[in-house]
């Protein structure tokens, strides 16, 4: 199961290359089996500050809504867990994820340091996901929360 997860992992950040998410420098990092969160990280430069030298709000959902959708596409590119949860079955990937909502609290303000964020599937049905993502710095203080729900849509 670990080498599956590894892949996924792999999958979702080479799939970032030339891509916002790149420009960032946002990096996958942990995948539970269950496939129900995911946990990603970026560090904070000046690139991402507003001027007054704290870390920008839009960073912070620029992180949020790539984890919280990347978690959303991984559930729909895994058709199931084995029963011995020894292996992922992966199906080819006939949907898409949009974005249809996101909202944020900013809890804390920062100006150095690395962003991690938690992203949680908390209703995975045909057509919506909704997911809560919890942004928080090294030492575990929740910079904001966010919520978002996503739109499945079925490709051709």
């Amino acid at each position: 199961m670990k080498k599956e997860i590894k892949e996924l992992l792999n999958e979702l950040n080479n799939l970032k290359k030339n891509t916002l998410i790149s420009e960032m420098r946002i990096q996958f990092i942990f995948l539970s089996t269950k496939l129900d969160f995911l946990i990603a990280k970026m560090p904070i430069n000046n690139k991402i500050l507003q001027p007054f030298g704290y870390l920008h709000g839009g960073a912070t959902i620029t992180l949020a809504e790539s984890v919280g959708s990347s978690l959303s596409f991984i559930n729909l590119k895994v058709k199931k867990l084995k029963e011995d949860k020894s292996a992922v079955s992966v199906e080819k990937n006939n949907f898409n994820v949009k974005n249809i909502e996101i909202s944020a609290n900013h809890i804390l303000c920062i100006k150095k340091g690395i962003l991690f964020a938690k992203a949680k599937i908390f209703h995975k049905g045909k057509t919506l996901h909704v997911i809560q993502i919890d942004v928080y710095n090294e030492k575990k203080d929740v910079i904001s929360f966010c919520k978002m729900t996503n739109f499945i849509i079925k490709t051709r």
